[in-house]
C-alpha cells in the first residue's frame, strides 16, 4: 500500500504526519519503526497519527508513535504540528481544537502569526502519577519540590518526577553542554523505577526566566527539542524555587516559551511549528 505523509518539525523535533481520516491506516510496529528509520525509512523522532475522535466534543483523536514504533501517551512538539496540519490541510476551520490523547484531552491554538500555543493540561505530581516507584527512598525537599535520589552508574542523581501525560525524570545540571545525556541518558529512561519507562531532562538555569534544557527521550533518544520535556523542567524548576514563570527554554533545536501559574493549573506551551515537505511512501 502506498501512504501519504508530511514532514514537519518544531524547533528542530521532527515529525511523519499521516492522515488516517482520508486513507486507510493500520500499520504494525515493525512499519513504524521502518518508517521512523532515518537510513531505509523516511526518518523522524515521532510519527503522529490524525484521527477521527472517540469522544464526543472533541475533533480529532492524536496518537504518537516514536521512532522504535512503540505507541506513547503525549508529545508537546507534536501537539502543535498536529494543529498546523490540520488546519493547513482543511480538516477544520477552527483555530483552537480539542484533541483526544491516551493522556486526555489536549487543546492547542494556532497563533496569527504561525506560531502554537498549548493547553497541555496540568502536571501531575505525585509519584504515583509518573509513575515512579518511590519505594525505600529518602527524597530530599527543596522549595515545594521533592528531589529523589536515583542511581545512576557510578553516582547518584537527585531528580524531580513530573507526568505531562508522560513521564519524565528532570535533573539541574551546571552546563547542558557538558553534561553526560547519551551516557546516563539511556539508564534513567529504563531504570527500574519507572516502570513505564522515562524521559530524561537536564536543566540549566541561566536566570529565573531563562533555561537551557536537553532531554533524552523514552523510545527515541535526544532530541533536538521536546515540549513535555520543556513544560516538565519548568515545572520542576517553578516548584524547586528556582524559576518563575513564563520561561524561555533554549533547545538545541530552537526556541519554546511556557507558562505555568502553579499547582492545579494548566501548563502553557508556546512554539514553532514548520513544514517541510510532502510525500508518498510504499509501505
Amino acid at each position: 500500500m502506498k501512504l501519504k505523509f508530511t514532514k514537519m518539525h518544531g524547533a528542530g523535533n521532527d515529525f511523519i504526519v499521516v492522515d488516517a481520516i482520508n486513507q486507510q491506516v493500520d500499520l504494525s510496529v515493525d512499519q513504524w519503526r521502518r518508517l521512523a528509520d532515518r537510513r531505509f525509512g523516511i526518518g523522524a523522532d515521532q510519527i503522529l497519527v490524525v484521527e477521527r475522535p472517540t469522544d464526543a466534543g472533541v475533533d480529532f483523536r492524536y496518537r504518537i508513535f516514536n521512532n522504535d514504533g512503540g505507541e506513547v501517551e503525549q508529545c508537546g512538539n507534536g501537539s502543535r504540528a498536529f494543529v498546523k496540519f490540520v488546519v493547513e490541510k482543511g480538516l477544520t476551520e477552527k483555530r483552537t481544537i480539542r484533541v483526544e490523547t491516551m493522556a486526555g484531552i489536549i487543546e492547542p491554538r494556532l497563533e496569527d502569526d504561525g506560531s502554537v500555543t498549548v493547553d497541555m493540561g496540568a502536571p501531575r505530581l505525585l509519584p504515583v502519577e509518573v509513575p515512579f516507584d518511590e519505594t525505600g527512598l529518602a527524597g530530599m525537599a527543596q522549595g515545594d519540590d521533592t528531589l529523589w535520589p536515583l542511581p545512576v552508574g557510578d553516582e547518584t542523581v537527585f531528580v524531580s518526577v513530573v507526568s505531562m501525560g508522560n513521564p519524565h525524570a528532570v535533573q539541574v545540571v551546571d552546563d547542558v553542554d557538558a553534561a553526560p545525556v547519551e551516557e546516563t541518558g539511556p539508564l534513567i529512561e529504563r531504570h527500574v523505577r519507572f516502570p513505564k519507562r522515562v524521559n530524561a531532562g537536564y536543566l540549566q538555569v541561566i536566570d529565573r526566566h531563562h533555561i537551557r534544557l536537553r532531554v533524552f527521550e523514552r523510545g527515541a533518544g535526544e532530541t533536538l527539542a521536546c515540549g513535555t520535556g520543556a513544560c516538565a523542567a519548568v515545572v520542576a524548576g517553578i516548584r524547586r524555587g528556582l524559576l518563575d514563570s513564563p520561561v524561555r527554554v533554549s533547545a538545541r533545536g530552537g526556541e519554546l516559551s511556557i507558562a505555568w501559574a502553579g499547582p492545579g493549573q494548566p501548563v502553557y506551551l508556546s512554539g514553532p511549528a514548520v513544514s517541510v515537505f510532502e510525500g508518498e511512501v510504499e509501505i
